[in-house]
């Protein structure tokens, strides 16, 4: 069975944070809108001040319109970011930030939310939180009614504050005083599995991947590894950098990666000749997005390996982040990706394993048979 590769996999979380692609960041002064347009937004607003039988605050009318705008594109990988938001997501991209050290499920747990992760040495793991806790409320209000961001809003803070948490641990109610410092957050890690295979499970393509991929690999070479299965399930994607890097560092000589703007401007990037030659395997899931896509993509198109599991999302969008005045941001595609034989995701809609497996005692045979078994040749 993968029950043992399981305890590695990352699970189908939010760690308080955002988990999308990472683009580039550009600041913007606005350019190029008509007038007509302006003045019709002005009324707009000046008809809803004075003419509104309630009271509206003017900067949520001015928020609401920003994601009104982004929502129209009708691309869901487009959106406005407030100024919080984008803090948040710019500590997020760096793969560090500060706060207790916790992976939660999205999705409410009897009113709650869901511990799924604790990170070594966070604030959570030192004031004794585990794996399976339920946090039911935040300095003493309720999280039956609370957001994913209004949580993660509350808990999250800087360093050497704390916030009180109540947790249901297996029914029993427990009231914790955490501790919020510098969270390094799980970017890649390996382990050793039966017959030499090494599990190398990559969480996300943000800051440190290329760095600590391979070192995981390095590790587990010393330790007698003689063929790889790549974890990229549930990975929302990352840097483009540290993608190709990576990739080069995998791959032998050739194209990696093409990327196209919306102008049509192309541009290609490559790998060496120096490449990690052992046989792999890469297991991908509906949750594997944008540069973990590529990444299984590009090593079956390689011939490097195969993939298996589910067909992954399809995102073959890229975007770049635009910095207005006031410090918030719009999150904006701008472009497209290609594999290195050329395949846009954005119109061929997914990757779809070699071999599509669901349960992992079937996904381990497959893998073992298909990819793993030594061949004499």
């Amino acid at each position: 069975m993968l029950s043992y590769v399981g305890v590695a996999l990352a699970a189908s979380a939010l760690t308080f944070l955002i988990c999308l692609s990472r683009p580039p960041q550009v600041n913007y002064t606005s350019t190029g809108v008509s007038t007509n347009s302006q003045d019709k937004l002005n009324e707009i607003r000046k008809l809803i001040k004075e003419r509104y039988i309630g009271d509206v605050d003017d900067d949520v009318l001015i928020e609401a319109a920003a994601k009104a705008m982004l929502e129209a594109t009708g691309d869901q990988w487009s959106y406005y970011m407030d100024k919080q938001e984008y803090k948040y997501y710019t500590e997020d991209t760096n793969n560090a930030y500060e706060g207790i050290g916790v992976t939660v499920n999205q999705s409410k747990y009897n009113g709650g939310f869901l511990i799924e992760v604790v990170e070594e040495n966070g604030g959570a793991a030192l004031a004794g939180i585990k794996v399976g806790d339920v946090i039911i409320a935040v300095e003493g209000v309720s999280t039956d009614t609370m957001t994913i961001d209004e949580a993660r809003n509350k808990i999250r803070g800087k360093k050497g504050t704390t916030v009180e948490l109540t947790l249901n641990r297996n029914g029993q109610q427990m009231v914790l005083l955490v501790s919020r410092g510098p969270v390094a957050v799980f970017v890649a890690g390996g382990e050793m599995l039966e017959d030499n295979i090494g599990l190398v499970t990559i969480a996300n393509f943000d800051d440190r991947c290329k760095i600590e991929v391979t070192k995981a690999i390095e590790k587990l070479v010393d330790q007698g590894a003689e063929a790889f299965i790549i974890d990229v399930r549930n990975n929302p994607g990352g840097y483009k950098s540290e993608l190709v890097e990576l990739l080069d560092y995998l791959l032998p000589e050739g194209v990696l990666f093409t990327s196209e703007t919306y102008n049509g401007e192309r541009t290609e990037d490559y790998s060496d000749a120096s490449c990690l030659e052992m046989p792999m395997a890469v297991l991908i899931n509906a949750n594997s997005y944008s540069a973990a896509e590529f990444f299984a993509a590009a090593l079956e198109e390689y011939g490097w390996a195969k993939t298996f599991g589910e067909r992954t999302t399809g995102k073959g969008y890229f975007q770049s982040n635009f910095t207005l005045s006031d410090g918030s941001a719009i999150h904006l595609s701008v472009g497209k990706y290609f594999t290195p034989k050329g395949v846009s995701l954005a119109e061929a809609g997914d990757i779809t394993p070699s071999v599509t497996v669901d349960v992992d005692e079937e996904m381990e045979e497959a893998i073992r048979t298909d990819t793993l078994d030594p061949v004499d040749d």
